[in-house]
């Protein structure tokens, strides 16, 4: 294959334009953020999950509360009732005093058993509010992280968005002035090559593979006209020889 020596060397340049574009494509897959924003979103939803599981814990010790507080107010009611008809003793009899009386005994030692109950089922609900308190704190604290980490990522990805933006620009103009064949071969050598398919010979050294050409390879490629293109026996990567200044 032939093509001008200037032509040639417009490959460094569009090589150059490549390597960078492809810096930025790994970039964006390094963007420091991106993996702390997945760990901070994992995060929060340990909180959320947390957060549910104690709400949940609340409202069956608030239920359990509300039971304890209804027998209670049952048993001091009916007690009520039992001593102002002992009070009263209206049409009762000695017997029926003494009966009266032995059961409010007895609703006073089942209303201090309710009461231990409800006492216990209090500080329950009052740990449980202290854990949704936590809870919902750490999960703010944790929306916060995943909010700040989103703002960060997406900042950094359009600073990188905007430089490949800028550097192709130039790229479509370069690459049509460069012969179609000599480009279909860089694309072909640049795709199995992982991306790098052009590189400047220089002191007897491939810029590609950055080994020194056997001095049978170099002498056959000192002798090659200006104009063909040579490539590199190690790597099979286009060889440009960057041709004199033109006076």
């Amino acid at each position: 294959m032939k093509a001008d020596p200037f032509v040639q060397a417009r490959l460094l340049e569009l090589q150059a334009l490549d390597t960078r574009l492809q810096q930025i494509a790994h970039a964006r897959t390094r963007v420091p953020q991106v993996a702390a924003l997945e760990q901070a979103v994992a995060e929060l939803q340990r909180a959320q999950d947390d957060v549910v599981r104690s709400e949940t814990g609340l409202s069956d010790i608030r239920r359990e509360v509300a039971r304890a507080e209804a027998d209670v107010q049952q048993v001091r009611d009916r007690a009520a009732r039992d001593q102002q008809r002992l009070e009263t003793g209206a049409g009762m009899t000695s017997r029926d005093l003494t009966a009266l009386q032995s059961e409010i005994e007895s609703l006073a030692r089942r209303q201090g058993d309710l009461e231990e109950v409800e006492i216990e089922a209090m500080e329950r609900q009052e740990a449980a509010e202290e854990r949704v308190a936590s809870g919902s704190e750490k999960q703010a604290e944790m929306q916060a992280e995943v909010e700040r980490l989103t703002r960060e990522r997406d900042e950094a990805l359009a600073e990188l968005d905007a430089e490949k933006e800028q550097v192709a620009a130039p790229r479509a103009e370069l690459v049509a002035s460069i012969d179609d064949a000599l480009i279909t071969l860089y694309d072909r050598i640049r795709e199995k090559s992982g991306g790098l398919a052009a590189a400047e010979l220089k002191h007897g050294r491939c810029g590609g593979c950055q080994l020194e050409l056997n001095p049978v390879d170099l002498a056959s490629i000192e002798k090659a006209p200006v104009d063909e293109v040579v490539r590199c026996e190690e790597c099979d990567r286009i060889l440009v020889r960057i041709p004199a200044p033109q006076s």
